[in-house]
């Protein structure tokens, strides 16, 4: 998004650690011993926190929330959210969606051969369901390429994974998620929790990959019926799968290309910042709901 903020005409500066280098905007190295308020320019309009400040700022700022929050007391005035099932969850209606600067991605082809579904998320986490991804295309019969994962987990006890059908490619970068996805036939993203966002599922339907998931969080905001199926049954998901070239990959990439791009959130956090510098507060009254429930959601068959 930074990027694109500054292609629409706007200076960029990061307050950032000591040897910290950008090519698009100005870094200040963070000096420990002074606040935050001494720090940040004068000629600064707005400050733009990934978490929530530990002090005064004595400026105008906004808080983006990346994740579920344990308590409503860590929710400031100016929290914005990635989504709207985020926001709604903490009893706001303020939200961003995450975007991608698409040109990350080069020799895009959506008429190659699809060969295998594929996992794209941390599989280290319990939550993102990488078990339940691998019991999917087990049963299918299909391949899946496993992105963002190994074959051993010793952090939730030794575990193995022993299947031809089963490829794990560890963590990959963007030239690797290109030389990877235009060849899956979908997105598999049975979720336990309640996802904020997720940028695996536009990254995939970028590359023109339906999405077959739960119906947690912000899925059923994300993804149509035309971009994929949601279910919290294994077997409903099997079913869908079984009739995947029934999405079309052009629909995907062109939803994701122009719904999601790092130009389309930068206009939304501008909205934002307008707002705010113009006096008003975006949670005038802090948020009333109750927090998340952090226990693994349902999936079964």
């Amino acid at each position: 998004m930074l990027t694109a903020l500054v292609e629409l005409g706007h200076q960029v500066s990061f307050l950032a650690t000591r040897g910290s280098r950008c090519d698009f905007a100005k870094v200040i190295a963070f000096n420990s011993t002074l606040s935050l308020g001494e720090q940040i320019p004068s000629s600064v309009d707005i400050v733009h926190f990934s978490e929530n400040p530990q002090q005064e700022v004595g400026r105008a700022f906004v808080i983006t929330q990346h994740n579920n929050l344990s308590s409503l007391r860590d929710v400031f005035p100016n929290t914005i959210f990635l989504s709207r099932d985020h926001a709604n969850r903490h009893g706001s209606g303020h939200y961003v969606y995450n975007g991608i600067d698409w040109s990350r991605y080069r020799g895009l082809d959506l008429s190659e051969e699809r060969q295998y579904f594929h996992f794209l998320a941390d599989a280290s986490k319990r939550r993102k369901n990488v078990n339940g991804a691998i019991r999917l295309a087990r049963k299918s019969g299909m391949q899946l390429s496993v992105i963002g994962g190994s074959r051993f987990y010793f952090r939730r006890g030794l575990r193995l994974t022993l299947s031809r059908n089963i490829t794990f490619h560890g963590m990959v970068n963007d030239l690797g998620k290109s030389r990877i996805l235009p060849y899956s036939m979908g997105l598999l993203f049975p979720v336990l929790w309640h996802e904020p966002f997720g940028l695996a599922i536009i990254e995939s339907l970028y590359f023109g990959c339906p999405v077959f998931g739960t119906t947690y969080g912000s899925l059923p905001e994300l993804i149509g019926p035309q971009y994929g199926y949601l279910a919290n049954s294994a077997t409903q998901l099997l079913r869908a799968m079984q009739r995947v070239g029934e999405w079309s990959s052009c629909a995907c990439h062109s939803y994701a290309r122009d719904n999601f791009s790092s130009r389309v959130m930068a206009l939304g956090y501008l909205n934002y910042y307008q707002r705010v510098l113009g006096g008003e507060t975006l949670n005038a009254d802090l948020p009333v709901k109750a927090v998340l429930n952090r226990k693994m959601l349902p999936w079964g068959n």
